[in-house]
């Protein structure tokens, strides 16, 4: 399986980011996905993750700013951040069942 990032970039404080991770093989569906992102200096941490039968769990730090979503026709994964905060600079990562991971998008924000 291999895991692929995409969608960071810079943004100002407030806007807005979709990131998407695409998954090859076959095994995406049963299998629960997340996100994870790391900032300068810190450890990796947990962002949120959404079971195979769709239920979402967010960190405190982002609930009610993002969405994670699936389309599994695709075998993608997607996390919505909106009202982005400069705290949320980061390499953000996917990752399938907590055992594969894709190599990061960066994400910026700032003015």
């Amino acid at each position: 399986v291999q895991l692929q990032a995409s969608g960071g970039g810079l943004v100002q404080p407030g806007g807005s980011l979709r990131l998407s991770c695409a998954a090859s093989g076959n095994s995406f569906s049963a299998n629960p996905v997340g996100w994870y992102r790391q900032a300068p200096g810190n450890p990796r941490e947990w962002v949120a993750s959404l079971s195979r039968n769709g239920a979402a769990n967010y960190a405190p730090s982002v609930q009610g700013r993002f969405t994670i979503s699936r389309d599994n026709a695709k075998n993608t994964v997607y996390l919505q951040m909106n009202s982005l905060k400069p705290e949320d600079t980061a390499v953000y990562y996917c990752t399938l069942r907590g055992t594969y991971w894709g190599r990061g998008t960066l994400v910026t924000v700032s003015s």
